[in-house]
């Protein structure tokens, strides 16, 4: 099941109580539990809960208590996933991968330029292995992960880093870049041992049964904030960090 629906389950249950799908969604957001790339993740959230009642029916695991509000299915009955069901399933979760498809790789293309502009021999990997970016300057390598999100209507931008691919590249040569897209992009450029320490701190936090870390970065009265309250001005557009 994709993270849209799996997190809207999750949410419903820990709340017991029908809820408009743009709470849900910011919820889910906020715990770490939904992963997504894409611009309007509220709309992509009724969207998801709808089709899955419309395909399944009595069998879906949600039920609609009002415009846009959402239930947990009480009488949810267990039917066979016909090929019409599993093809329509297919279709939606190919959409949310889209999405985030064409938003990460317009982030590593963003983040590139600025490393070429800056003097760095870079270029995006062609397979990802943990390290989306190459860039070398004065002899010395650097990897760069690169993250990007949207920012979304409750002026936040959520993150997800994959666990093992966090311990496997965990050197001082690794930099994460998060790329926060709005009007204006910025570039949140963070060292790998400042990521480590900052999950040690609690401002990051471990989801999904621990196989992941979830950020979660606000802006309040101008200034970028991670988790509860870390201010993370000095690594926002900082490039002078990687050498």
């Amino acid at each position: 099941m994709n993270t849209f629906k799996q997190s809207a389950i999750e949410i419903l249950k820990k709340t017991g109580t029908p809820l408009h799908y743009t709470e849900i969604t910011r919820m889910a957001l906020e715990s770490g539990l939904l992963e997504t790339e894409g611009a309007t993740p509220e709309a992509t959230m009724n969207a998801q809960i709808v089709v899955d009642i419309k395909n399944k029916g009595a069998g879906s695991d949600f039920i609609r208590t009002a415009p846009g509000t959402f239930a947990l299915n009480p009488n949810k009955k267990e039917i066979k996933e016909t090929p019409k069901i599993i093809e329509a399933e297919k279709e939606e979760e190919e959409k949310i991968v889209i999405e985030g498809g064409f938003t990460g790789k317009g982030g590593e293309h963003l983040v590139c330029s600025e490393l070429l502009f800056r003097g760095f021999n870079a270029s995006i990997m062609s397979v990802d292995v943990g390290v989306d970016i190459s860039a070398i300057k004065n002899d010395k390598f650097f990897g760069i992960q690169v993250k990007t999100s949207n920012i979304n209507k409750f002026n936040s931008y959520n993150f997800h880093i994959r666990r093992v691919s966090f311990e496997r590249y965990n050197q001082g040569n690794i930099f994460y870049v998060f790329v926060l897209k709005g009007e204006e992009n910025k570039f949140l450029i963070i060292p790998s041992n400042e990521i480590e320490r900052k999950i040690k701190e609690g401002a990051i936090y471990k989801v999904n049964k621990k196989t992941g870390f979830a950020l979660l970065i606000k802006i309040r009265e101008n200034k970028i904030f991670l988790g509860s309250g870390y201010e993370m001005g000095y690594f926002l557009n900082n490039w002078n960090l990687i050498k």
